[in-house]
Order: structure tokens, then C-alpha cells, then sequence
């Protein structure tokens, strides 16, 4: 059995390497970054996820997930992404507070549990982030996507998923009045630095280039 730190390692390297890059390898400072710790504490776990054979690494240089690593990887993240969908189909938590609970309960060993929790929910395909969730087998739907910052001027798109998952991102969409499947206009983007004005519903809203690199739309 994997510790909780262990299984946030992987899934942190997963989600480096095989959903949001793009990339098959890491490097130790960027796994650190990512999971706010010192470079050095980073080192020590990842010996011992290559000692269980989770992870193909040598000191200082680039970090992979096995086989068996990207697999239990994947396990984390369905159940992450299940509680999230209970959490705010049924318990009526909102869009920002769903990541921080789901981050406690994904750490749950039951797999009699898991299979009941995604059968209640009528086995959901995203999650309230419009992410894909895992099967019970590990596989996943991928969809085209592209950020709303590569969408032309004039042109309107739907918002799909979101790259920032943490809550002041999420609650700064809302606030611009976006939801999963809101629909948005490129009223006109900026040259200078990106800058866009959005239309959602009827209002229109200025967005930075960074906010606009954070949504998924297709």
C-alpha cells in the first residue's frame, strides 16, 4: 500500500507528463514546484518510487512513470475526479471547493467503494471541471481542445475544461460569469499583450492573455 505522499507524487507526475504537457519525462525541479516542496525532499521520495518500481529515474535526471507507476497514477485520479462529481452533483458543493475535499478522499484504499460511488453517479464521464474521468479499467476519453487564447477574433467556442484547478481561478471564472459549457464570443484581442474582450450571455468582459491560456474550449 502507498503512502499518501507517494500517491501524490504520482499522481503529480502524471499529470506533468501524460495530460496537461504533453511530455513522457520531468524533470525533479518542476515535479517539485509543483508539489511545493524543496528539490532535495523530492529526490528522497523519488528513490523510494523507484525502489517499487513506480518510476524509471537516476538521480538528477529525467523522471518517467513504469508501467505499473502511470497505472496506479490513473486509479488516484479516477477516484479524485468521482468524489469531485459527487461532491457537487450531490452534496451541492461549488465548482471551487470540490478539489480540496476530493484531495483528502482520494487517498480512500476501498475498491468496493469506488465501484459504488461511480455506479450511484451513473458512471460520469467528466468531472464538475470537465475533465475525463478514469474507468474502472483506466481508460479515459480524450477530446480536441485548444485554449480559448487560440481561438480567432469573431469566432464563439464552448468552455470544456479548465488548466488552473485551484479555487481563486475558479472563482475568478465565475465571477466573468463562465460555467462548464458557457458559451464565449472573441469580441477583439490586443496585439500588445493579449489582452481579450470576452462576451458570455449577453455581458462583456476584459480578460488577461494568462486567463485566457487557463480555459479549454472547443
Amino acid at each position: 500500500m502507498l503512502s499518501h505522499t507517494e500517491e501524490n507524487y504520482l499522481k503529480a507526475l502524471f499529470h506533468l507528463t501524460s495530460e496537461i504537457t504533453g511530455k513522457s519525462e520531468a524533470g525533479t525541479n518542476e515535479l517539485a514546484t509543483t508539489l511545493n516542496v524543496k528539490p532535495a525532499t523530492a529526490n528522497d521520495m523519488l528513490k523510494k518510487l523507484k525502489e517499487k518500481k513506480l518510476i524509471s529515474y537516476e538521480k538528477y535526471g529525467k523522471i518517467s512513470l513504469t508501467a505499473t507507476g502511470k497505472k496506479q497514477a490513473i486509479q488516484i485520479i479516477r477516484k479524485h475526479r468521482l468524489w469531485e462529481t459527487f461532491l457537487y452533483e450531490k452534496l451541492e458543493f461549488t465548482w471551487d471547493e470540490v478539489h480540496e475535499v476530493a484531495e483528502q478522499l482520494e487517498h480512500i484504499q476501498s475498491s468496493k467503494l469506488i465501484e459504488k460511488l461511480e455506479k450511484f453517479l451513473n458512471y460520469p464521464e467528466v468531472d464538475p471541471h470537465g475533465d475525463s474521468i478514469p474507468n474502472a479499467n483506466g481508460e479515459m476519453k480524450t477530446r480536441a481542445r485548444k485554449t480559448l487564447t487560440q481561438v480567432p477574433v469573431g469566432k464563439t467556442c464552448k468552455l470544456v475544461t479548465v488548466k488552473d484547478g485551484s479555487a481563486s481561478f475558479l472563482q475568478y471564472v465565475m465571477k466573468v460569469g463562465l460555467g462548464l459549457s458557457s458559451k464565449i464570443k472573441v469580441v477583439s484581442r490586443q496585439d500588445f499583450d493579449g489582452t481579450m474582450e470576452i462576451e458570455v450571455d449577453g455581458r462583456k468582459s476584459s480578460v488577461s492573455q494568462k486567463f485566457a491560456d487557463n480555459l479549454y474550449v472547443m
